[in-house]
């Protein structure tokens, strides 16, 4: 079983909000691909990183949707950032999956 995060940002890289729209059709889209949704949205957590070794750090307010699957589909899930990270004007996005057991 799996457990895979979206880190979503609020903001694309001008700046700009993103449609409340994008969010809500892609939670809709996971829940029916998934069976079911995690999303942390109640307070956006912040995102910080370096572009470069010495790069000053950038931020972005983020929210997290998580689904469980019980197969790692990697070919989908790489096509799902590429279209994620048009969807959301960003030049990257954060997917990450993690292996776990299901108590």
């Amino acid at each position: 079983m799996y457990l895979i995060q979206i880190f979503l940002p609020l903001r694309d890289n001008q700046g700009r909000p993103i449609a409340q729209r994008h969010f809500q059709r892609l939670a809709k889209d996971l829940g029916d691909r998934f069976g079911g949704l995690t999303a942390y949205t109640r307070a956006p957590a912040t995102g910080l990183w370096k572009r470069g070794k010495r790069g000053r750090a950038d931020h972005d307010d983020i929210v997290i949707y998580e689904v469980m699957a019980a197969r790692l589909e990697k070919r989908w899930w790489k096509q799902q950032r590429v279209v994620l990270q048009a969807t959301f004007r960003q030049e990257q996005l954060l997917i990450r999956a993690h292996g776990m057991l299901r108590l």
